[in-house]
């Protein structure tokens, strides 16, 4: 080999390392404080935040938390793997945020209705559906990353459980079916605006069978017999009425002391027309707040499925009587005392 030979290949050779070297210098300079940051805030959120959020008995702040955070954490994404697990529970708080505002719009539709006041009840009708499709998709988006979370391919042919290591990754599993139930429900009363694909309801039913029923208040048996409702095909042949789970359901989750089930058996007489089920399980549910012993690790759940359940009871007085349940009226759907002459509602009575 002649010098000037060799003098090229050292200059090759020490070229493709400085390219090498700067390469990686590159690399390193453009976000080493980024990447550490998303790294500490994610293991933060998981390890402290979550299990703080869930403790707390205020869902409008949570879903506050929800919608101010999610953007922050997750663009940490950019620079580190993107945070699944939180960024699920966080989408999900979003999306009760979106919902609040529907249920408020609905409201609006309803006593307008009520009044007879058309435009204005035309109007408020339009803003519920919008604001549901911006729920659905808010949901969506929590239940993909649920998923994707515990690399749980809810498509895939050969079905195996995802491995889930304490009550916190249970819990936001079972969340993430949930919402993506909820996705769907709210597609539908949005008119098909957000596209939330149908096919994730048995998907939703088959991975339910992962999780202990007892132990999270029948809630993965919920959310199976609601998919028994929407598909009928999907139910088992043994399985037994749909109702009658939901039922039961509701009951073991007085006993667990996190009531989800209730609100999705309400969900489910609104859906499918069951006035005599909606009262029943409101009904229910207020009896029980003077005995249920809830489940403090996750108060919030508890607290929102009390709000959905007041809002089913708001909906059915708005739409008969113009206003909201009054207080003292949680848990009937009339004005009328039971065995006793009908009474007169004065302003004390709805303050």
């Amino acid at each position: 080999m002649n010098s000037s030979l060799v003098k090229s290949f050292g200059r090759l050779r020490n070229s493709g390392v400085a390219l090498l070297v700067l390469t990686l210098l590159a690399g390193c300079s453009a976000n080493p404080i980024y990447t550490t940051t998303g790294v500490v805030l994610s293991n933060y959120s998981e390890g402290e935040a979550t299990p703080y959020v869930m403790q707390m008995s205020d869902p409008k702040m949570a879903c506050a938390l929800g919608e101010g955070v999610d953007p922050l954490l997750y663009s940490f994404s950019r620079v580190t793997d993107a945070p699944e697990s939180t960024g699920s529970l966080l989408m999900l708080l979003a999306a009760n945020c979106s919902e609040y505002k529907a249920w408020e719009a609905e409201l609006d539709y309803l006593r307008a209705d009520f009044a007879g006041e058309v435009p204005s009840a035309k109007d408020a009708r339009e803003k519920a559906k919008r604001l549901n499709a911006e729920t659905a998709k808010r949901r969506y988006i929590a239940y993909q990353r649920a998923m994707a979370a515990y690399d749980f391919d809810p498509a895939a042919e050969e079905f195996e459980c995802p491995f889930l290591f304490d009550d916190q990754e249970e819990l936001t599993f079972l969340l993430g079916l949930l919402t993506g139930m909820q996705a769907i429900v709210n597609d539908a009363n949005s008119g098909a605006m957000a596209g939330v694909p149908r096919n994730i309801a048995p998907q939703a039913e088959r991975a339910a069978t992962c999780l202990d029923n007892e132990k999270w208040g029948g809630l993965p048996n919920a959310i199976r017999s609601m998919v028994w409702l929407l598909l009928p095909d999907t139910q088992p042949s043994l399985a037994p009425d749909p109702w009658k789970v939901l039922e039961d359901s509701s009951r073991l989750g007085v006993e667990a002391g996190i009531r989800a089930s209730m609100a999705l058996e309400a969900v489910a007489a609104e859906t499918f027309g069951r006035p005599e089920v909606l009262e029943d399980v409101i009904a229910r549910f207020a009896e029980a707040e003077n005995r249920i012993n809830v489940w403090s690790e996750f108060r919030l759940v508890d607290e929102v499925a009390g709000d959905a359940i007041r809002f089913s009871s708001d909906k059915h007085w708005t739409a008969n009587y113009g206003y909201r349940t009054p207080r003292t009226y949680f848990g009937r759907m009339s004005p009328e005392r039971v065995g006793e002459e009908p009474e007169t509602m004065d302003l004390d009575d709805l303050l």
